[in-house]
Formats: C-alpha cells, structure tokens, sequence
C-alpha cells in the first residue's frame, strides 16, 4: 500500500480537482447567463433606438439618423433590419453580408434567435413586432430586427475561461503544496513511530518514547507494554528454569550418594521416596510460576475485581475457620483488573491470606480508580486488617525472599515477595504501611484497571 502521505495527497488532489471542476462549470453557467442577458438588453436597447428613429412616409420607410455608428458601417458586426412585408428598410452594415433576419412578426410579439450566417459567422438576432401609426394616421405591422456578431462575446468569454482556468490551476497548485508542507509536519510523529519500531527490530532500541500526540499514545503505550511483557516472560522463563535447575541437584545429589552408600532397601526406598516427593513439588511449584501470565499485554480483558475478592474471602473464611474474624469486601462494583485472573487471584490471595492470619478481627478490601494516573497503575487496591502491623524498619525487608517480620511464625516468606514480583510484571506498585482506619498493616497494590 502506498504511504498515508502519498494517499492524502492523491485523495485531496482528486477532490480539489472535482471540486474547482464543479467550480469552473458554475462560474462559467453564471457568466453565460449574465452575457446573454445583456446581450438581449442590448439588442433591445438598439431597437428602441430604431424605433426612434425611424420615419414612415407613402413612399417607404426611413430612418433619420443612426444611434450607433456600427450601423452605418459594413460588415461592422452589428446588423439592423425594418420589416413591413415588402422589403422594408437595411442598415449600411448589411452591405455584403448574407443575413437573415427571419419571418415577420405581428405586433407585440418578441423573438430572440441564434443563427449562422455565411460570411458572418454566429450572431443573436433580437425581433420585435409593431403597430406602426404614421402622422396622417395609417397603420401598419412593421417588425424591428437588430442582429451582433457573436464573435467578440466568444472571445471574451474564452479569455474569462482562460483566467478563470489558470488562477484556479495556481491556487489548487498553492493549496497542494502547502498540504504536503502541513503533512510532513503533522506526520513527522508517525515517520519518527516508524523510525523507532525499525529501532527496535535492528536491536538499536529496547523501547519507544514516551512522549508521542494524543492519537499515538496508546498505541506506543500498548506497543511498550507488550516488549515488556515479552522481556519479562523470557526473562521469567530463564530464571524459572535456572531455580529448577538449581533446586533439583540437591535431590539428585542425595539420591547418587545414597546409591553407592551400605543402606537397606527399605531405607533406600524410603528415602527415594521422600527425595522424589521434595523433586515433584519443586517441579509443580516453578511450572506454577512459569504458567503465571505476568504483564498487561495487548488486547487483554477486564476483569471485575469485586467478584474475585468475595471468592477469595469465601475460600479463606473456611480456610481459617478456627479464628474469628470478619473480611469486608469494599470493592466498589464497577472496578475491573486489565489482566490475568489467575494473576489477580494469586496476587490478592497471598496478600489477603497474610491479613487474615495477622488480624486482631477484622480485615477490609477496598479499591478506587485514579484518573490522572498512568495506564498501568491506575487500579489501587488497599488490603488493611487491625492487627500489629509492620513495623518501618521491616516493611522493605518482608518483601525480600524468605523474609519474615516474625521469624517464630510458621511460613516461608515467600508471599509478599511472589506479589511483588507479580506487581512488578504488570508495571505496577506495591506499598507496605500502617491502616489509618484499622490500625494494622495496609498493603496497597497500583494494577492496571478501568
């Protein structure tokens, strides 16, 4: 296909030249029409000075003097004619030429022809018949032709054409070039998109710009979005086959040692056992990680957050059954996740389930959209209970891998660091601080939303 530019040009250079077409045509209809109109006025301005100068006696008809010297003169173009059925009365300018003035009228009718006369070439003919009353008081029907040379009119009007033609050709001409100027200009964003993709696929560039007008900004943020999402997914596969490599050679080490060790089948089968258990759920617990989505890509769904709140309070009431507290679901109804599920689920699970285990009874989710922030943050999701809370000096540390803020506590540490990589995936944020309202740790997470 050709270039949006080329395609703009050619599109607007058709319709300028339809447009000054259908332009031209008017102008020209309009400028006819105002020539014949003034042409017949004209005419009928020379017959009433026929009239008026015209005399009828028992010996013929005659005409006193000339209003326009053109009458006097041959073959000067412009032509009259008295009619009275017998010949009547010629102007001088007749001489010579073969003319044709038509058949004789009868009082009060008008006739207007466009003829060809040899010699002469095209000329208007305007008549008007009369009741002429002479001084003795005989009437008479006389009928008044005056003809022009349609010649000086055609010029004229070919010259008006001419112009009208040319200054219509230089204007589309300036109209066309100040486009291309103004396209190159409005365009240049579009050229430099292209440039910076090509960037990118030489592996000059890692990602586009930031700054791009309002029409290309989410196409840049979306074309952002999925290079990260894509780096992140390489570099989350290496890493999690790297820390599969690095977990089974512990398993595998103890099993080659105890091959070649003095213990029982029994003891032998035991611990291969144990050894193959450790080995299958090191495995499901980095294809779990490996399966997460990870990152806000293009053309992702919404998902509502509100429902999957109320599953996961559902799921971790029973869970801690033996504790009683309550969970809140503030999560107003019109508030979706960009994103995975399973992510989401995963993600506000480990946070939830630490809130519940720390919380004196109470544990609230709560959620907003902000406007004014960017794509990927726009989503804060607040998960606060009334328990003890983090202390400052810990909140970094517990989101560190196999951290804990109390180590006496049964657990891994591994939660709040796997929500943080997950947040990190999406482009998110995650805070660690104190419940204004409960009193407890508050855990507040900025996702992509709408």
């Amino acid at each position: 296909m050709p270039s949006l530019r080329r395609r703009l040009i050619i599109s607007v250079s058709v319709s300028l030249v339809l447009f000054f077409g259908v332009t031209l045509a008017a102008l020209d209809t309009v400028f006819r029409s105002m020539t014949e109109r003034s042409l017949d006025e004209l005419l009928d301005t020379q017959i009433v000075a026929l009239i008026a100068a015209t005399e009828t006696t028992p010996q013929g008809i005659t005409v006193s003097r000339l209003a326009d010297p053109r009458l006097s003169t041959p073959g000067s173009g412009l032509y009259a004619m008295i009619d009275d059925g017998h010949g009547g009365w010629r102007s001088p300018s007749n001489i010579g030429a073969r003319v044709g003035f038509g058949a004789p009228l009868a009082p009060g009718e008008r006739r207007t022809l466009r003829a060809h006369w040899p010699g002469v070439g095209q000329v208007a003919v305007r008549s008007r018949g009369i009741a002429w009353r002479d001084d003795d008081g005989r009437s008479q029907a006389l009928t008044f032709n005056v003809a022009t040379s349609l010649e000086p009119y055609a010029a004229q009007l070919l010259r008006v054409r001419t112009q009208m033609f040319g200054w219509f050709a230089a204007l589309a001409l300036l109209l066309l070039t100040t486009l291309a100027v103004l396209l190159r200009r409005t365009l240049r964003p579009v050229q430099q998109l292209e440039s910076e993709i090509r960037g990118i696929e030489s592996g000059a560039r890692e990602a586009l710009s930031d700054r791009w007008p309002r029409e290309l900004d989410g196409v840049a943020a979306n074309l952002n979005a999925l290079l990260a999402a894509e780096r992140e997914r390489i570099a989350r596969y290496r890493k999690t086959l790297g820390n599969l490599a690095h977990s089974l050679k512990t398993p595998l080490a103890v099993m080659r040692a105890t091959l070649h060790g003095a213990q029982s089948v029994e003891a032998l089968r035991a611990l291969f056992e144990r050894e193959i258990d450790r080995m299958s759920g090191i495995v499901e617990h980095q294809l779990r990680r490996a399966a997460t989505i990870g990152g806000a890509t293009v053309g992702q769904g919404a998902t509502p957050l509100r429902p999957v709140v109320a599953d996961l309070r559902a799921a971790l009431l029973r869970a801690h059954a033996g504790k009683d507290f309550a969970i809140e679901n503030a999560v107003p109804t019109g508030v979706s996740f960009v994103g995975d599920r399973d992510d989401l689920a995963e993600v506000l699970g480990n946070v939830m389930d630490n809130a519940c285990k720390w919380c004196g009874s109470r544990v609230r989710v709560s959620a907003r959209l902000a406007t004014d922030a960017g794509t990927r943050t726009r989503m804060h999701v607040v998960i606060e209970d009334d328990g003890p809370g983090i202390s400052d000096a810990d909140r970094e540390r517990v989101l560190e891998r196999g951290a804990r803020a109390d180590e006496a506590a049964p657990g891994h540490g591994l939660g709040l660091s796997m929500v943080r990589d997950a947040v990190a995936l999406y482009g998110g944020t995650l805070a660690v601080t104190r419940s204004k309202l409960l009193g407890g740790a508050c855990i507040e997470l900025a996702l992509p939303g709408r």
